[in-house]
């Protein structure tokens, strides 16, 4: 269904407002020299490593270990994940070399 230019112009404004108030209420809310709740804190310490950790689950819960080619494409670009990660500490390094080694693996040697 097509819409008209000001529908589209709307959606463009309610997205961009809502995208700049997610960035500019976190500095209303806890502004420069008020000590930040330990409960925000405790949440910022272990939130991330709790999102990696549930996208990794995600990424992996179809694969199968028991018909060809037995995860070989997952276990390879994971473990390619870790060592660029350690070694040069990159998220996006990290992922993109990943990806690019999956795909490659699942759609040229596999």
């Amino acid at each position: 269904m097509p819409i008209n230019a000001v529908t589209s112009l709307l959606i463009i404004l309610a997205v961009a407002a809502t995208t700049f108030a997610t960035r500019a209420i976190p500095f209303f809310i806890f502004p420069k020299g008020k000590a930040i709740p330990k409960t925000v804190e405790y949440l910022g310490r272990v939130l991330t490593p709790a999102v990696i950790g549930m996208l990794v689950v995600y990424c992996l819960r179809n694969t199968s270990v028991t018909a060809a080619p037995y995860g070989i494409p997952e276990a390879i670009s994971v473990l390619a994940v870790v060592v660029f990660h350690i070694w040069k500490r990159n998220n996006l390094l990290s992922i993109g070399a990943g990806t690019l080694l999956y795909m490659f693996l699942v759609q040229a040697v596999f």
